[in-house]
């Protein structure tokens, strides 16, 4: 279940072919239930033409028999005989190609059978559209000054782009026991409504990993027994994330390698992983070109999984050439450095979470984390991600999250979510933020709910110019409410579901200005309170 943060590279068109190929074609279920179908009718016409072909014979062997069927007897003609024996012939001929053909068809089913074996789908969808007094809608989690330092307030009502994520996984065993697994994953994300967006899309391949578990080689070590071995591009298996705020709690992806589950004691499990990201072209320089830093992970569960310790350092070598590739001359250059603008070349990152599987005791569940980075590691939520912080740079975030029952048609989904950095982007910068978000959901029948949500975001932020942004400090709320149908309510993570969706928001005059590039700061979005009306469609699986 990923988020509106995500935006994949590339062309839709590939997408949209495959869809269309996908369309035309029947499923692999649908080919193999045609194919055993078929199988059984071939079996069965067999089994009548060898049924009709004994009887036949019998026939024969009854009028070889009978003594009318004695040479020269005019009562029976030879030639009926040698009619019934041609009979025989033919239905025996048709028995043996009704036979190949079985035998044919099951390969086929065998082959198909085969391929399919171990073989899963899974994906995540989302679609929608909203409108402003007739214009076009302005949405997303992060539309608030907050958002640019990772400040969401809420995706019901707030999102109006298509994004969407096809998994693929073929799994399977080897005869000395050791399970493998490759995984691939397609993701695509626009913001037009158009039906055609291959010159907008951004078609990428997000995972491409494969897997080795129950190793027969670690089978006599109680440590690695159930340890998995991975290597490739994918993101890390223990994220998690608040999927109505739309953002992570903790998102760790890039390419690389790592073990999981390697169990040192009964109690205390442990993952391992080195991981590379890319921080893009920052010079015309060929030496300087491509940017990495490179994560290395220690990943701790105590306690069955209730308590999670992560551990993470970042290096970058030579992250610094991006200030002379940004720099308009060497002179500024030389000022951004004594001034101490110079990205960081290297980054801790920790969190501790807790993970309950119940909402203290009620039906649901509960998670809290508490993060914190320097360096590199001050962006805490997308470990690695950001390459323009600075040495200085620290962030320190709390997420508290969770849903229940209040009764036995209303569920409650509350969030605490806050942070403070400082020194991200500029000497001297600043930034706070709180945000408090509820999600209600009214369980009316078994296919519709009535849907709530509410969001309260608190902020001061000094950005010092940083990108041209201005010094925000006041107040944004939201409130969205939803009409909504699904295959099957009581659950509050049960899709499809399909939405109208009518959201009224409003924020401090303190916060217009913020940027002429952003959203607050644009000359027909001002505080005051908007309505923004709008349909969505919401599917995983």
């Amino acid at each position: 279940m990923r988020s509106a943060t995500y935006r994949p590279w590339a062309s839709f068109s590939l997408l949209v072919l495959s869809g269309n190929l996908l369309a035309a074609s029947p499923s692999i279920e649908e080919r193999l239930a045609r194919l055993e179908a078929r199988t059984a009718a071939a079996e069965a016409r067999a089994s009548a033409a060898e049924a009709e072909a004994t009887q036949l014979r019998k026939e024969v062997e009854r009028l070889n028999q009978n003594q009318q069927f004695a040479l020269g007897n005019p009562l029976v003609a030879p030639e009926t005989q040698m009619s019934l024996l041609a009979r025989v012939a033919q239905i025996e001929a048709r028995q043996q190609s009704l036979e190949r053909d079985t035998s044919s068809l099951v390969s086929s089913v065998g082959s198909i059978r085969n391929i399919t074996k171990g073989f899963t789908f899974s994906g995540y969808a989302r679609s929608g559209t909203m409108s402003n007094s007739g214009a076009a809608g302005r949405a997303s989690p992060y539309i608030t000054p907050a958002g640019s330092v990772g400040g969401a307030v809420g995706r019901l009502g707030n999102e109006s782009d298509t994004y969407v994520e096809m998994q693929f996984a073929k799994e399977d065993q080897s005869e000395n026991g050791t399970h493998w697994k490759y995984t691939v994953m397609l993701a695509d994300g626009v913001e037009t409504p158009n039906d055609w967006t291959s010159s907008s899309s951004s078609l990428n391949v997000r995972k491409a990993y494969s897997e080795l578990s129950h190793l027969a080689s670690f089978q006599n070590s109680a440590v690695f027994k159930n340890a998995t071995l991975w290597a490739g591009k994918r993101f890390d298996r223990d994220n998690f994330d608040i999927h109505w705020l739309d953002t992570d709690v903790v998102f760790l992806a890039g390419t690389g390698a790592g073990i999981y589950d390697v169990q040192l004691t009964d109690q205390w499990r442990i993952n391992a992983s080195v991981m590379s990201r890319s921080y893009g072209d920052f010079s015309e320089d060929a030496n300087d070109k491509d940017i990495r830093s490179y994560i290395a992970t220690l990943n701790q569960f105590f306690d069955n999984g209730r308590w999670q310790l992560m551990l993470n350092g970042i290096a970058s070598r030579q992250n610094d050439a991006k200030v002379q590739a940004n720099s308009e001359d060497t002179k500024k250059t030389e000022r951004l450095n004594q001034a101490g603008y110079s990205p960081a070349e290297r980054g801790v990152h920790s969190m501790l979470a807790y993970h309950r599987p119940d909402f203290f005791g009620q039906e649901g569940f509960f998670k809290a984390a508490l993060l914190y980075g320097k360096g590199l590691g001050a962006e805490v939520k997308g470990i690695g991600s950001d390459g323009e912080l600075l040495d200085e740079a620290s962030a320190l975030r709390l997420a508290m999250y969770g849903q229940t029952r209040l009764n036995d048609t209303w569920r409650i989904a509350p969030v605490l979510l806050t942070e403070h950095s400082k020194d991200r982007y500029v000497p001297g910068d600043n930034y706070r933020w709180l945000t408090l978000n509820v999600r209600l959901a009214n369980e009316l029948s078994s296919n519709f709910e009535m849907v709530y949500e509410t969001s309260w975001q608190t902020m001061d932020l000094d950005p010092k110019g940083y990108k041209g942004r201005q010094a925000a400090d006041g107040a944004f709320w939201k409130l969205t409410i939803a009409p909504t149908f699904k295959a099957e309510s009581g659950n509050f993570f049960k899709r499809p579901e399909l939405r109208v969706f009518a959201s009224y928001m409003d924020w401090s005059k303190e916060l217009d200005g913020f940027s002429d590039s952003d959203n607050f700061g644009q000359k027909y979005f001002k505080s005051g309170g908007l309505w923004q009306f709008g349909t969505q469609m919401e599917a995983w699986f």
